[in-house]
């Protein structure tokens, strides 16, 4: 089957401008079920317009981590072919790569610096300097750090400072919170990767990429927990007031539930999956207790009748323990219903179990609703990326094209010095053609114009070919009704 798809062009949607100078980003989500690789880049109207999309079915993971290297590099080169398959166009050499599993731990660290001028106003190399002295904290050994996040800042006595740049004080500190893990696991996935003949630009945790995705900045003020449940496992992450305050990863996924129908019920993993998904249900008494499935028997022997209201059981038991997971966590951290105004945010593959925001919320005391990434997509973007099951390969993207707004925003912020061309000094304003001073004047627009650019041409010419190559893909089979 191929996995890669097309944006439709929608005659009933606007077609938007792509931003000539924006990178294209590729993200690239290594999961236990399948592999998912999406380029895009933000249009001039800050939205993600997908220029490339393709998937594989995941082998050589479980449980988020990479245990078969040469299975995972096959898996994720059929996944990469698929993109390009989508738009020949596209050149991928380097990706962001999302990172789960049970390996993955988080702490809390204070740290500080000591300015020697206080009548100096603070820098952003300064900060820069402080977050990057926090790579330097104490871990177990066999441990990496992967991301250190910042949450608070302060200076001298002014406390919960979002950016100190600009403050003027003697001792700036700040309250982080460094995520960890397993150096092997680190590297196998970077291996893959490698020998998929690509780079690793970043490793970023995948219950933030989940969240950057279908978090909007209301949720984040509110204070919210995002919940993505993958296939090997089910990752948390949880903001108030504006700041990231907890990560977890929960060992259980919807792997594990279709495991548990296999053995409760005695038949084979493919006919478990379908099970789930046709006819589960992740509260019990919602099911009608009279209803029965047929599965046909193995070579010769009779058909099996199944129970729909002992298959929403079994699904309702270890969903329950994955949200039992969830609530410990939030004690944990002292955070409950009166904190986290905008509830439970649901995402990935197992958050379109039925009636699971029904159990979320009775289990939790929460309310609850599912994730979508639609509201990062332009709007003509493929339908099939509106299913949560993509929201961490989409936030993916969101994240590197973070990184570039974020490298260049210094120079954006340095005023504009526009120097007179030599045509244009006053001793030769008499042979000036007025087509040349009209391009010299508009030198810093002409990019976005496509005058005399021709990567600009180039990259809108990829848009284009990509968005109207119209081709019927997904065209997998139809899932077999079980009677």
């Amino acid at each position: 089957m191929n996995y890669s798809q097309s944006i439709p062009s929608a005659s009933n949607a606007p077609v938007e401008k792509p931003a000539n100078d924006a990178p294209i980003i590729v993200g690239l989500d290594i999961g236990t079920t399948k592999i998912a690789a999406i380029a895009g880049r933000k249009n001039e109207f800050g939205k993600l317009e997908i220029l490339g999309f393709g998937r594989a079915d995941s082998s050589g993971v479980q449980h988020g981590q990479v245990l078969n290297i040469n299975e995972t590099m096959t898996a994720i080169q059929k996944a990469l072919n698929n993109c390009l398959d989508s738009n020949p166009e596209l050149e991928i050499h380097e990706v962001y790569v999302g990172i789960a599993g049970h390996h993955i731990k988080s702490m809390q660290t204070r740290g500080d610096i000591v300015r020697q001028d206080a009548e100096l106003e603070i820098q952003r190399h300064e900060i820069e300097h402080l977050i990057s002295n926090q790579r330097k904290t104490f871990i177990p050994a066999g441990d990496e750090i992967i991301e250190v996040i910042p949450q608070v800042f302060s200076v001298d006595n002014i406390k919960n400072i979002k950016d100190p740049v600009g403050y003027n004080g003697v001792k700036v500190g700040a309250n982080f919170h460094i995520i960890t893990g397993d150096k092997n696991a680190i590297k196998n996935i970077k291996r893959a990767v490698e020998r998929s003949n690509l780079k690793t630009k970043d490793l970023v945790l995948q219950p933030l990429a989940s969240a950057s995705a279908v978090m909007s900045d209301l949720d984040m003020e509110a204070g919210v927990a995002i919940l993505d449940i993958g296939g090997g496992t089910s990752d948390l992450a949880v903001f108030y007031e504006g700041i990231l305050r907890h990560t977890a990863v929960i060992p259980f996924g919807g792997e594990n539930i279709t495991n548990d129908i296999k053995l409760g019920l005695g038949v084979l993993k493919g006919q478990a999956e379908q099970m789930k998904l046709q006819f589960g249900s992740a509260l019990a008494e919602e099911t009608n207790a009279n209803a029965y499935i047929t599965i046909p028997g193995l070579r010769g022997m009779p058909a099996k009748e199944i129970s729909v209201k002992n298959l929403s059981q079994i699904i309702q038991a270890r969903m329950g323990e994955i949200l039992d997971f969830v609530s410990f966590h939030l004690k944990q951290i002292g955070i409950d219903a009166r904190n986290l105004n905008g509830g439970i945010i649901i995402t990935g593959g197992g958050s379109q179990l039925k009636h699971l925001i029904q159990l979320t919320e009775y289990t939790t005391g929460l309310n609850a609703r599912i994730g979508l990434p639609n509201e990062h997509l332009a709007p003509n973007h493929i339908e099939e990326l509106k299913k949560p099951m993509y929201a961490t390969c989409l936030g993916l993207i969101l994240k590197g094209c973070d990184d570039y707004e974020n490298k260049h925003k210094i120079f954006l912020e340095k005023p504009k010095h526009l120097s007179v061309p030599e045509s244009l000094k006053a001793d030769k304003l008499e042979d000036v053609n007025p087509a040349k001073v009209l391009l010299a004047s508009d030198a810093t627009v002409a990019p976005q114009v496509g005058i005399n650019n021709g990567d600009a041409r180039k990259k809108i010419n990829i848009w284009d070919k990509f968005k109207n190559n119209l081709i019927d893909l997904f065209k997998e089979e139809e899932d077999k009704i079980i009677e």
